[in-house]
């Protein structure tokens, strides 16, 4: 983990937390041993299941919450005791929180309002707020007379009218249905590259993390278990949690037979061999978790993979550009395939399932993990 003054992006760290714990009660730690540095300009998103401490953590930066240990420095300086009001950080909610007595423009206006800012110059900052978000036309309105997605706008607006150093978004979209969220997605990181601000992002949802951000931390039991751009999450998650919660994945169960060159050889229920990449090269006799992704799975080509199997197709589901396919190997073992709808593959047919060792991760499989993979299958 990036915990420097430089972090990705060749950025200076602007939000900074060391060393920091938070508990509730006294006794359970909400976040624990938190180290986490977020560049300036940077969209950074908290990301992992409920109870995992990432609205915690965002409460703590926003000066809802304070730690018990530690330190939280926003551009170079210490913010832990400061109250919220000093810290010109603005903020965006599920629920809008928006003044249904007020207008549209006098909702926006109002971080300026408490801020003592003069008329004058208060129209002004409100009129390009408006305008940013492309509500120009709707400051003499209710928030109950606009959909959902502008009222998420209005209240990215008021968010952004004070000129905060950085906002702070908890499941901001969570309440909208898909595709307006998938629209507010784009919306969200266009307004983001145009202004440069830093932006701190929580949600559960993968596809939503995917999309807009910069780079992902991934929290599992109050801490950060990897952090990382998409990509980097996607194709070589440090552990099986963080694979397992990142995008779709197969997992198989088995006992590893030797290792060579980074490439274990496990044998799977029934006898069944398969090759795989060690993430952690494993003792041969050790117990295994393997992992590979839907889409990595492919029906049978010309070129042979280290992996092969023939299975039975039980199920199609059309998804238009694609179908996913369940199938089941010789032992038992069930796999899901995402392939070329075009393809014929009825349920009932015989097909040859290949996939890449490269493709297919090997993890220990400890009571630790299986129970976070569980974790994370729930709650996805």
């Amino acid at each position: 983990m990036v915990t420097g003054s430089v972090v990705a992006l060749g950025r200076q760290t602007f939000v900074e937390f060391r060393d920091v714990d938070k508990s509730y009660d006294g006794r359970v730690l909400a976040v624990h041993d938190l180290n986490l540095s977020i560049a300036r300009g940077e969209f950074l998103t908290l990301l992992g299941p409920s109870g995992s401490g990432k609205t915690t953590t965002l409460n703590m930066l926003a000066g809802f919450e304070r730690p018990i240990r530690g330190s939280i420095t926003l551009d170079g300086r210490p913010v832990d005791r400061l109250p919220p009001y000093e810290r010109n950080i603005g903020m965006v909610f599920q629920n809008y929180a928006l003044f249904p007595h007020m207008s549209v423009a006098e909702n926006v206006a109002f971080p300026l309002t408490v801020r003592r800012v003069g008329k004058a110059e208060r129209h002004r900052r409100v009129g390009h707020a408006l305008e940013m978000v492309r509500l120009g036309e709707y400051g003499d309105r209710r928030p109950a007379q606009l959909s959902g997605g502008q009222q998420q706008r209005v209240a990215l607006a008021r968010a952004l009218v004070f000129e905060p150093s950085l906002v702070l978004m908890d499941e901001p979209l969570g309440a909208l249905d898909r595709k307006l969220r998938e629209h507010m997605q784009i919306e969200l990181k266009q307004l983001h590259d145009m202004l440069g601000i830093t932006i701190l992002y929580v949600t559960h949802d993968q596809a939503e993390a995917l999309t807009m951000s910069d780079r992902i931390a991934v929290f599992h039991g109050g801490t950060v278990v990897q952090l990382g751009t998409p990509d980097e999450l996607y194709n070589a998650p440090a552990d099986a949690f963080v694979a397992s919660f990142i995008g779709d994945n197969n997992l198989f169960d088995g006992v590893v037979e030797d290792v060579h060159d980074g490439i274990c050889r496990v044998r799977l229920e029934g006898g069944l061999p398969v090759a795989a990449c060690a993430i952690r090269p494993p003792d041969a006799g050790c117990l295994v978790r393997l992992a590979v992704r839907p889409e990595r799975v492919h029906l049978q080509t010309e070129t042979p993979a280290e992996n092969s199997f023939v299975a039975s197709v039980e199920g199609r589901i059309y998804l238009g550009d694609h179908q996913q396919l369940l199938a089941r190997l010789s032992n038992g073992q069930p796999v899901t395939v995402k392939t070329d709808a075009a393809l014929a593959t009825a349920p009932g047919t015989m097909v040859t399932l290949s996939w890449s060792a490269a493709d297919c991760w090997a993890f220990p499989a400890t009571d630790t993990v299986s129970e976070a993979i569980h974790e994370a299958g729930r709650e996805t």
